[in-house]
């Protein structure tokens, strides 16, 4: 039975491995970070909010719910998510409940959402 797990080249590069070992010990907590939130991001719906959200500023769940016309709850059980994972944040205003992005998330995703506002798409989507 063959092992497709080993490496068939001739010598490891054992400076390289520790190398590359230090820098993904050092960069690991923003490695996590962003890897949640683009686990969040993932999903077409939520995208879709977070797209408004930076667009916008901030809105309230029936906006979004009139906007892509879906239930209110559904809309809340996604912002529910992205507000678990610290993706966004809520303001109270008398009745109404605004939906933000942080400000950190708001950085990592900009640069998607411009390109999507400018129609630039990577080559091979």
């Amino acid at each position: 039975m063959k092992d497709d797990n080993k490496c068939i080249r001739l010598a490891a590069d054992s400076k390289q491995i520790a190398n590359c070992q230090r820098n993904l010990s050092a960069v690991g907590e923003s490695i996590q970070l962003i890897s949640k939130a683009l686990n969040l991001a993932g999903n077409e719906v939520r995208l879709k909010i977070l797209f408004l959200l930076y667009r916008e500023k901030n809105l309230c769940v029936c906006d979004l719910s009139d906007i892509l016309s879906m239930s209110a709850p559904a809309i809340s059980q996604h912002l529910r998510k992205m507000k678990d994972g610290g993706v966004v944040y809520n303001v109270r205003e008398a009745q109404t409940i605004f939906y933000s992005i942080e400000n950190g998330y708001l950085e990592l995703f900009e640069p998607f959402f411009k390109r999507i506002e400018s129609g630039e798409m990577p080559l091979g989507l």
